[in-house]
């Protein structure tokens, strides 16, 4: 009974048939790479007809990849990263490879690959059914052994008939059965191994492309919130006045006929409204993107921005050249930010903002800090949404807010 869990898990059948399936998958890819590329090579100085040869050749190998790693996923359950999309694609017209694919290492991995899938599943093919094929069969000989020519099985010239070197052999052969489910499991192990090697990006690569997603669905939902933001701000604020200066309007000219006086305050109300409705429709505009910000840099925008909040807050600026407009928009609203929420919530009475540069490009750092009472959450709404815009331009954000106070919060921008 503890030869039958191994016998019949799925496990252990599927890396079989994925030896087998890998023993087909290498007799195509053999052939056709490798006539693929000695045609391709021969007929090189022919025009382009090398170049296209090579060409539909490597077309081929990026297919087989796809398959392999889909085949890896299906049969084993190991999904292997592929490789990043290459910005203008691979190729040119009529198959023809651009040159950073005739010399990138994922074209040659990926064509070694298929030269190697067939002696390797072969060898591990062979290794596989003969072990299978061998524990059946002496595991079986005292049903059939007395029929076969002399009584029993042959060694060496030495007839092994009687019960008792039967019964030896079958032992031998439970043994084989025994080991045959690890083997055949381990040796897809080693598989898996050699696609990964051959048929992903580099660790490195695969846990930056990673990273990339992250960021980029968290750069979408700040996205998507800052557009809520606005759309809110629009219909609770200037629209609510706009609407109002149009009844103010509406009332004042039909005044105008039988009561001026009335229609003239009428009309004060209104341009109090539209002043105001201005107002409000600057201070949108200046949460989006500040135009002092795009023409005079940081430390004119923090100034102002400084200068707006209720607690007294100390700026220090030290960027000699200014970095990239993403990089400093983001910047500006992480700072932003962190001094409404140092004014609504940290009861502090001073604050301190400081943004030096690193190098060139090298990396700008901010950081702001206040005396205040602490205990900022980072899973809040507001440095949530700091972390995905700064996670946007591939940033870090840190958070240090104890109860009691200080509160710090900095932030790492990439400038290049």
């Amino acid at each position: 009974m503890f030869l039958l869990p191994g016998l019949v898990a799925p496990r252990t059948w599927l890396a079989f048939v994925h030896h087998l399936a890998g023993l087909l998958v290498g007799v195509v890819a053999f052939l056709v790479l490798g006539y693929g590329l000695t045609l391709g090579a021969a007929f090189l100085p022919v025009a382009l007809a090398g170049l296209v040869l090579f060409g539909l050749t490597l077309r081929f190998a990026d297919q087989l990849a796809a398959a392999e790693r889909a085949r890896f996923a299906v049969l084993l359950g190991e999904r292997i990263p592929a490789w990043p999309a290459t910005v203008g694609g691979r190729f040119r017209w009529l198959f023809v490879p651009r040159r950073a694919t005739l010399t990138g290492r994922r074209t040659w991995a990926g064509v070694g690959y298929g030269l190697l899938r067939l002696p390797v599943s072969g060898v591990f093919a062979v290794a596989v059914i003969g072990l299978w094929a061998s524990g059946l069969v002496l595991l079986t000989l005292p049903l059939y052994g007395r029929l076969l020519p002399g009584g029993g099985p042959t060694i060496a010239g030495t007839v092994l008939a009687g019960p008792f070197p039967t019964a030896g052999l079958a032992v031998a052969g439970l043994f084989l059965l025994m080991a045959a489910p690890p083997v055949t499991r381990g040796l897809a192990v080693a598989d898996v191994a050699l696609a990964r090697r051959l048929l992903g990006p580099p660790d490195d690569l695969a846990a930056r492309v990673t990273q990339l997603e992250v960021s980029r669905e968290r750069v979408m939902d700040a996205a998507e919130t800052e557009r809520r933001r606005i759309e809110r701000d629009l219909h609770d604020g200037a629209q609510q006045r706009l609407v109002a200066l149009t009844m103010e309007l509406g009332r004042a000219r039909a005044k105008f006929v039988d009561d001026v006086d009335a229609a003239r305050d009428l009309v004060d109300q209104a341009h109090a409204e539209a002043k105001a409705a201005l107002t409000e429709l600057r201070n949108l505009v200046r949460g989006m993107h500040p135009p002092v910000l795009t023409d005079r840099g940081l430390d004119a925008a923090l100034s102002g921005l400084a200068a707006l909040c209720p607690v007294p807050v100390e700026v220090q600026v030290d960027v000699p050249v200014r970095p990239r407009a993403a990089v400093e928009a983001v910047a500006y609203f992480t700072i932003a930010e962190a001094l409404t929420n140092v004014a609504k919530h940290s009861r502090a009475t001073h604050a301190r903002v400081v943004v030096e540069q690193h190098g060139y490009p090298g990396t700008l750092t901010v950081v702001v800090s206040d005396d205040g009472i602490g205990g900022a959450d980072p899973a809040g709404a507001g440095l949530s949404g700091l972390a995905d815009r700064v996670a946007g331009v591939d940033g870090t954000l840190a958070v240090e807010s104890p109860a009691g106070g200080p509160t710090m919060i900095s932030a790492v921008l990439p400038c290049g």
